[in-house]
């Protein structure tokens, strides 16, 4: 099929849920893809967060394609040695003692609220518990990801939501301590806020957000499906700030491209939340998907990824920031690691049309929010590849 072809039968028969550009990627090699007419993109996008280890990594490959000839599916009525060890691996990597496989970011955000209202029902056998989620903040859109997500206008059209939520302004932690009270089971929050415009959270804020909970017997949930895997800089982001939450939310680039998602408890929830019966799903954890994580802590690990990402993020902040000093509609950059954010003045441009302009000069970018260009790029990218990102992004911010 030729690209417009592909693009009009798609446009004839999927749901029109996403304002799709009009490329059609074809294959990837390292952090480049191609479209299906031959056109190169250095993509600092990485399928939202996905592609850590970009595109055609043989080991990665090899793992996916070796489990695909044994077995991809058995049901979680059985054990397999791929889960099992995903499974170890995950626990290490995140120092949390037990994991609940997903098949995505939000399906491991609605295990996590279950997991909270099941540990305050355990506590005190009632239903009319609390649970404190922050403005601005996305956790996913199935209905219980969605009722914790910060944004009125996703939430608008599909009320009433599961109630009993209550939002706090992030890094103000005396909006969060007016929130609290007995019925409070649990705090959810990204520890980088991605969709919001990519904010990390002050150590400060998160700090004392640990202690509140701590003292009184609230679980902190902490959603790092965009900032984890490596991302900051660390395996996981909160790792930075010398904190452990109760429960993690986590997925994206576990699976490297194979949809999988997790969430995971510390001993005091695990023993006291979920029993058989509670949750479940039918290909969550399939042998599959856990290959794919396996694959994926091995690299990390073999390929020193993090060390990578220490050592090439600093160089990406300074380089947009030099960006920002050029252009009078850039107000400014934040970020973490590889989670970095330019921020725009929308009277003067809008981050939506550069995106647009971008992919013209060979640059795969999105935004986050209404006034933030967003950058993603596989863990393994270089300094020269930022050096070709600047260059494409130059073009892009002039038109």
């Amino acid at each position: 099929m030729t690209t417009n072809e592909i693009i009009k039968t798609a446009d004839e028969h999927l749901l029109h849920t996403y304002n799709r550009y009009p490329v059609v990627f074809d294959h990837g090699e390292g952090v480049k893809l191609y479209d299906s007419e031959g056109k190169e993109y250095l993509d600092f996008c990485s399928g939202i967060a996905v592609y850590a280890l970009g595109y055609g990594n043989e080991r990665y490959e090899k793992a996916i394609c070796d489990q695909i000839g044994k077995i991809s599916h058995t049901s979680n009525y059985y054990y397999s040695e791929p889960l099992a060890k995903a499974a170890k691996a995950i626990t290490k990597a995140s120092g949390l003692s037990k994991v609940f496989f997903t098949n995505s970011g939000a399906e491991a955000v609605e295990g996590a609220i279950k997991a909270a209202r099941k540990y305050a029902w355990n506590k005190e056998h009632s239903t009319d518990h609390e649970i404190i989620a922050m403005e601005h903040s996305f956790h996913g859109r199935t209905f219980g990801a969605l009722s914790v997500t910060g944004n009125k206008h996703y939430r608008e059209a599909f009320e009433p939501m599961i109630g009993n939520v209550k939002f706090a302004t992030f890094n103000d932690f005396e909006s969060v301590k007016a929130l609290v009270c007995d019925k409070t089971c649990a705090i959810i929050m990204e520890t980088v806020q991605g969709e919001g415009g990519i904010y990390p959270a002050d150590r400060d804020f998160l700090l004392n957000v640990r202690k509140l909970c701590d003292d009184n017997d609230i679980l902190l949930i902490l959603d790092e499906i965009q900032c984890g895997m490596g991302r900051s800089g660390s395996m996981y982001a909160y790792m930075q700030y010398g904190i452990m939450p109760d429960i993690l939310t986590t997925a994206k680039a576990i699976g490297g491209g194979i949809p999988v998602g997790a969430f995971l408890l510390n001993d005091k929830v695990a023993g006291s939340s979920l029993v058989p019966g509670d949750h479940g799903t039918t290909y969550g954890g399939n042998p599959l998907a856990c290959a794919a994580v396996n694959a994926m802590f091995s690299i990390f690990e073999e390929d020193h990824i993090l060390d990578n990402v220490r050592e090439v993020a600093p160089y990406l902040e300074e380089k947009l920031k030099e960006v920002v000093k050029a252009h009078d509609f850039l107000t400014g950059e934040r970020g973490l690691g590889l989670m970095r954010a330019l921020v725009f003045d929308t009277d003067k441009k809008s981050p939506a049309d550069v995106v647009k302009s971008a992919l013209s000069h060979g640059l795969v970018l999105i935004t986050a929010g209404s006034n933030v260009l967003r950058f993603l790029p596989p863990l393994i990218i270089t300094k020269a590849d930022v050096d070709d990102m600047i260059d494409r992004l130059r073009l892009a911010l002039t038109e």
